[in-house]
C-alpha cells in the first residue's frame, strides 16, 4: 500500500503566494479608487466657473453660500457621481455578459441591449407622452415673446419603464437566440446588429411621427450625457447598481464555473439556465436605468472589462470590481475631458467612449478572426 507523504513546508508556500497573490489585486484595486478620487476633486474644479481649493472644501462641509454652492451641488456634483455610478454599472453590465454568454464582444451596446432601453424611451417620450419641453415667457415694454426652454421629461418613470421593457426583449432575445441556436460568439454578435438595426429603426418610426419638439426631446435625450441628471436619479442609478453587484459578487463563484463551460458548472451543482437568464434581466434593469437617465453611452462596457481582464485576470472575485471602477474612471476622465475641451460642457460624453472603444471592439474581431 502506498503511503501518502505531505509537505507542510509547501503547503505553507502556496498559501502565501496566494496570499500575496490577492495582497496585490487589492493593492490595485485602492490604487485605481485613488485615482478615482483625485479625479473627482479635480472634476468639481474645472469647468469655466474657477474655483478654488479652499472654496471647494468650504461648501463640502457646509459653510460656503451664493454661486460657489450652486456650481458645486447643483452642476458639479450631480454629474460626477452619476459618471462614477453609470460607469460603474457598464462595466459590471460588461463583465457580467461576456461571462454568460462567453463571448469577449458581448455588452449591453455592441448586444442591441441599449438600441433596446433608447427605443423604450422614445416609445414613452413621444408615444405616452412623457417628454417635452417648458415654456418661457419674456415680458419687454414692446411685446410678450414665447420660446422653448430646456427639454425635460414629464413622467420619468414611464420612460423608465419602458426602457427597461425595451431592454428586456433585447436581452431574452439574445439569450433565446444562444441557448436554442447554439450560436457561435461571432453569430451572436451578427444576433446583436441585427437587434441593434431594428431598435433604431423603430426609433427612427417613432420619431417620424411625432411633433418637432417630441423629435428634439428624443435626440436630446438618445445622447449620452451625464450633465442632465439630477440627485433623484442619481440615486435610483446607485441603489439599483448597489443590489446588482452585491448579488453578481456573491455568485462570483457561480460566475467562475460557468467561464469554465457549460458542463462544468452542472457538474458543480450550477442551475446554467436560470442563473444566466436571472443574471441578463438584472443587466437589462441596470443598463436601462442608464439609458433611461442618461442616454446611450457606447462601447463602455466593452472596454473596462477587458482591461480588467488584462490587469486581474478572469477571476471574476477580482475581475468584478475591477470592471466596475475602471468603468468609473472611464467614464469620469471621458466626461471631465469634454467639459474642458469644450468650456461649455456640451459635448455628449458618448461621443468620447465611442473613440475610446470602436478601436477595442475591432482589434478584438481581427484578433478572433486570425484565431
Amino acid at each position: 500500500m502506498t503511503e501518502i507523504t505531505t509537505h507542510p513546508g509547501r503547503s505553507g508556500e502556496l498559501t502565501d503566494s496566494y496570499r500575496e497573490h490577492t495582497r496585490k489585486k487589492a493593492y490595485l484595486f485602492g490604487l485605481f479608487l485613488l485615482c478615482l478620487l483625485g479625479l473627482a476633486l479635480y472634476a468639481v474644479r474645472a469647468g469655466t466657473y474657477d474655483l478654488t481649493v479652499g472654496a471647494i472644501l468650504k461648501s463640502l462641509t457646509g459653510q460656503a453660500q451664493g454661486p460657489v454652492n450652486i456650481v458645486v451641488w447643483n452642476i458639479r456634483m450631480p454629474r460626477i457621481l452619476a459618471a462614477i455610478v453609470a460607469g460603474w454599472c457598464l462595466g459590471l453590465s460588461g463583465a457580467v455578459m461576456q461571462c454568460l454568454l462567453k463571448n469577449p464582444l458581448a455588452s449591453p451596446f455592441t448586444l442591441g441591449i441599449s438600441q433596446g432601453a433608447a427605443f423604450g424611451a422614445a416609445f414613452a417620450i413621444v408615444v405616452l407622452g412623457a417628454g417635452g419641453a417648458e415654456m418661457t415667457t419674456q415680458t419687454s415694454t414692446v411685446q410678450t415673446t414665447s420660446a422653448v426652454g430646456p427639454m425635460t421629461i414629464r413622467n420619468i418613470y414611464s420612460v423608465t419603464i419602458c426602457a427597461f421593457l425595451g431592454a428586456v426583449a433585447g436581452s431574452v432575445a439574445i439569450v433565446t437566440l444562444a441557448r436554442i441556436k447554439k450560436m457561435a460568439a461571432e453569430s451572436i454578435i451578427l444576433a446583436g446588429v441585427a437587434l441593434s438595426s431594428l431598435f433604431v429603426s423603430g426609433t427612427i418610426l417613432v420619431q417620424y411621427f411625432a411633433t418637432e419638439v417630441e423629435i428634439a426631446s428624443v435626440v436630446f435625450w438618445t445622447f449620452g450625457d451625464v450633465g442632465r441628471s439630477n440627485w433623484r436619479e442619481i440615486a435610483i442609478m446607485a441603489g439599483s447598481t448597489l443590489a446588482v453587484t452585491l448579488y453578481f459578487m456573491l455568485k462570483r463563484w457561480e460566475l467562475n464555473a460557468l467561464a469554465a463551460g457549460e458542463d462544468v458548472a452542472r457538474s458543480l451543482g450550477v442551475n446554467v439556465d436560470g442563473s444566466r437568464l436571472l443574471g441578463m434581466l438584472l443587466i437589462a434593469l441596470i443598463a436601462a436605468l442608464v439609458t433611461a437617465f442618461l442616454g446611450v453611452i457606447a462601447f463602455l462596457g466593452l472596454l473596462a472589462p477587458h482591461i480588467g481582464r488584462r490587469l486581474v485576470g478572469g477571476d471574476h472575485r477580482f475581475l468584478i470590481p475591477h470592471s466596475c471602477i475602471i468603468g468609473s474612471l472611464l467614464l469620469l476622465v471621458a466626461d471631465t475631458a469634454s467639459r474642458t475641451l469644450v468650456g461649455s460642457g456640451t459635448l455628449p460624453v458618448g461621443v468620447l467612449t465611442s473613440f475610446m472603444g470602436a478601436p477595442l471592439f475591432l482589434y478584438l474581431l481581427v484578433r478572433g478572426q486570425g484565431r
